[in-house]
């Protein structure tokens, strides 16, 4: 028994390997699947192994459970195609709300629509001269409103044609239009076509602004729809073509065709009106009169669309092709636009806002503004290089300072800058006849004597023009020779500030430095006021405004505003004016403007030149016309030397002659014939002269050396000598 129980119990040895694995596996009946059923079921969790089990057998890994098969008769596509319905109708509904909500946000930001009125024509204003002519236009120009009927056929067949070949079709919106655009875009790969009818375009004319964004686009589709519903065809397109902008200011066929072809919308030709219906889509960069080769080009285009629409015969348009229109010059393009923008400063001060058009009545006398204009710019044209002078203003008015002619600059297409009202300039020696009225009116007389000799006030040492000087001489004779010294000598006399109230006495406005310097002209100055100040010389002293503006009316005839007649002040004594214009009358007969005569006119003036010949100026007078004129540089840099009595005093000369041509001679008040015959008394007072410091030795020296060329006269040259000179002009 013992050694049976040895045997069974005995040592057994370990096995390893697959066969040792699988030995003890074997399946139990609860592990089998059952037949008939569709999916397994789970397994029973086997016996655990027991402590003593002397092989450990590996735990076995949990089967994957299989997949469901699809019920028969269900299409994995047809699920997909329903989800993608179904989420594709979700996603239309709300599109669709967003879009009634945009449209209905757009809506709201639109004035009522029962209370949408055309507004009014935008305000034009008319600028004319004295005798009528149209000058300039300023603002929005827009011609008086054409009926459809009284307009060529062609013309408004021109726009259906290149604008809303279906505008008779649609109701405001055409969405085959838009389609049709959509599609060109797309194959240009840009926006090279619009989807925009009449309709629509009118309604952004009218009541939108020119803004691209989607509430706008919104907007005009909306007011597009009113507008068909409350206007008939014919009476939307002639709202289109009387309001549509064409370039330069113009707004309707009317305002276009006088502006660009110089007629009425009634008389254009087929190709002016293929012209004008090109311009609608892009008025600025293709306006005939900057463009003329872009117009025409878009002109073609245009008549071929009527000869595609049956509109004209393909011979029409190709005979308008082989001739093309032409735009002509519109009126008040050159200088006259300076007046214009001067009278565009001042009308909110003599009428407030502009709200309707209006026709302002100018001063300005046409054909001495194209005179003026023509003198400024054939000077130079010729001599501009050669003096290295690129600017030139000229300011030209009456006695009682009503403006005639005004140029400020040589090109207004170039520049717009008015260098007549707004630049301000040293004046130079131009300022020196209010240092000598401001001695006259001390005591001081034409033919008081003071010393031309080198000077020096604190280190500052004044020249003159040529560096010579010529000891004892009077005031006339500084003036007329624009000697430096003796004008300072004077100023320094009379007292700076004293010199500045007189200068703006007489009307000069702008700040004056009262110092030593003053008196050669170092405080800048515009040349209107300039101008102006000299003009009591010419009037027997009365205080004068320079103005432009008579009056100024609506276009039904409305006065709005008409310049009062004034009670000038009285500023110059007659006695000292007669002085004075004795005195700068001498600058045109022996002195620095020799070159300024007017054939059987006394006048007279005083030339300027700046610091290192920056500025050059000359204003000159007769009993009529007072003419101021400069020449320089905008950037302030010196000329090759031009002065006073040189280029400025040849424009003057050009111009005055002009002006005084069949005009009754008028001598100036209180002179003294033209300033050839001096009085005996004044002989007397030159050879008695008050004394004055004795000359140094160079300038006795020079005086008795033989005359030069650009000697000045001596007062030490005796009576003949000095008589001699004034009947005979004298020597620079």
């Amino acid at each position: 028994m013992a050694r049976g129980r040895k045997q069974s119990g005995g040592r057994k040895e370990p096995r390893f390997g697959l066969a040792a694995a699988m030995a003890d596996l074997r399946l139990d009946p609860k592990d089998r699947i059952p037949a008939g059923e569709d999916a397994p079921k789970k397994s029973a969790r086997r016996k655990p192994v027991q402590p003593d089990d002397e092989d450990d057998v590996p735990a076995r890994e949990p089967k994957t459970p299989t997949k469901p098969k699809p019920a028969r008769g269900k299409s994995r596509w047809g699920v997909s195609i329903g989800r993608l319905a179904y989420w594709g109708l979700v996603c239309g509904l709300w599109g669709v709300i967003a879009l009634v909500g945009v449209v209905i946000w757009a809506g709201a930001h639109l004035p009522p629509i029962q209370s949408l009125e055309i507004p009014k024509r935008p305000p034009t204003i008319e600028i004319v001269g004295f005798d009528g002519t149209m000058l300039a236009q300023r603002g929005e120009m827009a011609g008086a409103n054409v009926a459809l009927k009284d307009l060529p056929p062609y013309l408004p067949k021109a726009f259906i044609a290149i604008e809303d070949r279906r505008f008779y079709q649609h109701y405001g919106i055409d969405p085959i239009g838009i389609a049709r655009a959509v599609v060109a875009n797309i194959l240009h790969r840009g926006v090279s076509q619009g989807g925009s009818t009449l309709t629509q375009q009118l309604a952004k004319n009218l009541f939108l602004t020119q803004e691209r964004t989607l509430a706008r686009k919104l907007q005009e589709a909306e007011l597009a729809l009113w507008l068909e519903r409350k206007y008939s065809k014919r009476e939307i397109l002639e709202l289109y073509l009387n309001r549509v902008y064409f370039g330069s200011g113009a707004y309707g066929v009317e305002a276009a065709a006088q502006r660009y072809f110089g007629k009425s919308a009634r008389q254009v030709t087929v190709g002016e009106a293929a012209m004008l219906a090109g311009l609608v889509k892009s008025p600025s960069r293709l306006a005939p009169n900057r463009n003329p080769e872009g117009a025409e080009k878009r002109a073609q285009t245009v008549l071929a669309a009527m000869a595609d629409a049956k509109f004209i015969t393909e011979a029409q348009a190709q005979a308008q092709i082989a001739h093309p229109s032409v735009a002509v010059k519109p009126a008040g393009a050159g200088t006259v636009n300076y007046v214009a923008d001067w009278i565009g400063e001042v009308l909110d001060d003599l009428v407030g806002q502009v709200e309707e058009s209006i026709v302002v009545e100018t001063t300005i006398d046409p054909k001495l503004q194209s005179v003026a204009e023509a003198a400024i710019i054939d000077e130079l044209a010729a001599k501009s290089v050669k003096f290295n002078v690129s600017q030139g203003a000229l300011v030209a008015m009456t006695p009682d300072g009503a403006v005639r002619a005004m140029v400020g600059g040589r090109n207004y297409a170039d520049s717009q800058f008015n260098r007549a009202v707004t630049a301000k300039r040293q004046p130079g020696s131009a300022f020196k006849p209010f240092v000598y009225l401001t001695a006259i009116e001390q005591g001081l007389t034409p033919d008081t004597v003071r010393q031309d000799a080198p000077l020096d006030l604190k280190g500052w040492r004044p020249e003159n023009y040529t560096k010579e000087y010529f000891g004892p001489v009077t005031l006339t004779q500084a003036l007329a020779h624009s000697l430096n010294t003796v004008a300072v000598r004077v100023g320094l006399e009379v007292g700076p500030k004293n010199v500045v109230r007189t200068a703006h006495r007489l009307g000069i406005a702008s700040k004056l430095d009262p110092n030593p310097s003053i008196a050669l002209g170092t405080s800048e100055v515009s040349m209107i006021e300039l101008v102006g100040a000299y003009a009591p010389f010419s009037n027997g002293g009365l205080a004068v405004s320079p103005h432009v503006v008579t009056r100024i009316k609506t276009l039904d005839g409305k006065l709005l505003y008409m310049r009062q007649a004034e009670q000038p002040a009285q500023v110059i004594e007659p006695r000292n004016v007669a002085m004075m214009n004795q005195m700068m009358q001498e600058t045109l007969v022996s002195g620095t403007a020799k070159k300024a005569e007017i054939p059987g006119w006394v006048a007279a003036g005083k030339t300027g030149t700046s610091q290192d010949f920056r500025d050059a100026w000359f204003i000159g007078y007769t009993a009529r016309l007072v003419t101021g004129v400069w020449l320089g540089n905008d950037d302030n840099s010196p000329t090759k030397k031009a002065t006073g009595g040189g280029l400025p005093v040849e424009v003057w000369t050009r111009f005055m002659r002009a002006a005084h041509q069949g005009v009754p001679v008028a001598a100036l008040p209180n002179a003294q014939g033209a300033g050839l015959v001096p009085t005996l008394a004044q002989i007397a007072s030159q050879i008695t002269a008050p004394s004055a410091p004795a000359p140094n030795p160079a300038t006795t020296a020079r005086a008795a050396q033989p005359s030069r060329s650009n000697a000045r006269p001596e007062a030490a040259a005796g009576l003949d000598g000095w008589l001699v000179d004034r009947l005979f002009g004298g020597q620079r």
